[in-house]
């Protein structure tokens, strides 16, 4: 049986794909792939915190007046920030079509 051997590019993973450099995850901007993107309708969003506490990914911040925002570069579109918007201020928009 002959051996496998890694292809000749590309980038090397841990087995497992384990993490083992806390916070290194900001080193690669993993958000190009998505679909969709969340967008914010600040006259609707209390302020309660919710798509921040629940993001995966932990790319949704909060500006400087209190509203939140999502970091495109790492969001990936999974929808979950406009799923706990119980007063739906977020709506998730197809790539390329945000205002």
């Amino acid at each position: 049986m002959s051996e496998k051997k890694a292809p000749a590019t590309g980038q090397r993973v841990n087995v497992g794909c384990m993490v083992f450099r806390p916070g290194s995850a900001s080193d690669y901007h993993t958000g190009s792939w998505r679909a969709k993107v969340p967008v914010w309708e600040d006259g609707k969003c209390i302020q309660c915190g919710l798509c921040y506490i629940y993001c995966p990914e932990g790319c949704v911040t909060e500006r400087a007046d209190g509203f939140f925002e999502a970091n495109l570069d790492y969001c990936k579109g999974c929808g979950i920030c406009a799923h706990e918007c119980w007063p739906s201020a977020i709506s998730m928009i197809e790539e390329g079509h945000e205002s």
